[in-house]
């Protein structure tokens, strides 16, 4: 292996010592401004050390054949003190920060939906609940003046078709009597509620 390619592979490892911090605050950082249980910070501890392995070792094959060498885990290490002497407090402010400029953004959406889609509904609900109410009140209104206009005529109407109904009525019940409908119709109905408990009613 070239000199070259010996100080490529080192600088390739700083900066994924570099990464590796960024990462690292980065998830720390989203799991204590997200209140994540605190069982689940092994389980991402784990996580992000097999994804660090996987990409220090894909990065380690492109710049020398995956060869495993001293100045190796000397450029990982060297990357991650300069980034925790040098750069760590900088990215936790910066990840902070977006995430409080994340949080405004959703505020401000979730404002205007309310302001633009769901208090136009209810705006519209409203509205419509007084015009359906308006006009029930006032069908109601117009109804009793109908029926107080009208009563006189229907009162009439009766007085006048009474003497010519009387006697029909009086020929219908002799009929009924005379054929005992009534007791019939009393007979069937007991039939129907006899049947209707027997087979609907277990």
């Amino acid at each position: 292996m070239t000199l070259s390619m010996q100080w490529l592979t080192m600088a390739a490892m700083l900066l994924s010592g570099l990464g590796m911090g960024i990462v690292f605050d980065g998830y720390r950082v989203v799991s204590n401004e997200l209140k994540f249980p605190r069982w689940w910070l092994p389980v991402l501890d784990v996580i992000y050390w097999m994804a660090a392995a996987l990409v220090v070792f894909r990065v380690l094959y492109a710049s020398n054949n995956g060869e495993v060498r001293a100045y190796v885990f000397i450029g990982l290490a060297i990357g991650i003190v300069i980034y925790y002497f040098v750069l760590s407090r900088v990215v936790i402010v910066i990840v902070k920060w977006i995430i409080g400029a994340v949080r405004k953004l959703i505020l401000i959406l979730l404002k205007c939906v309310e302001i633009l889609v769901i208090k136009p509904i209810l705006l519209l609900y409203k509205l419509v609940m007084l015009i359906f109410a308006f006009g029930s009140a006032f069908t109601i209104f117009v109804l009793k003046i109908v029926l107080q206009l009208v009563r006189p005529f229907w009162k009439l109407f009766v007085w006048m078709v009474r003497p010519a109904v009387r006697p029909l009525w009086r020929w219908l019940s002799s009929y009924i009597t005379k054929w005992q409908i009534t007791g019939k119709i009393q007979r069937f109905g007991l039939i129907i509620a006899r049947f209707w408990s027997k087979w609907f009613r277990r």
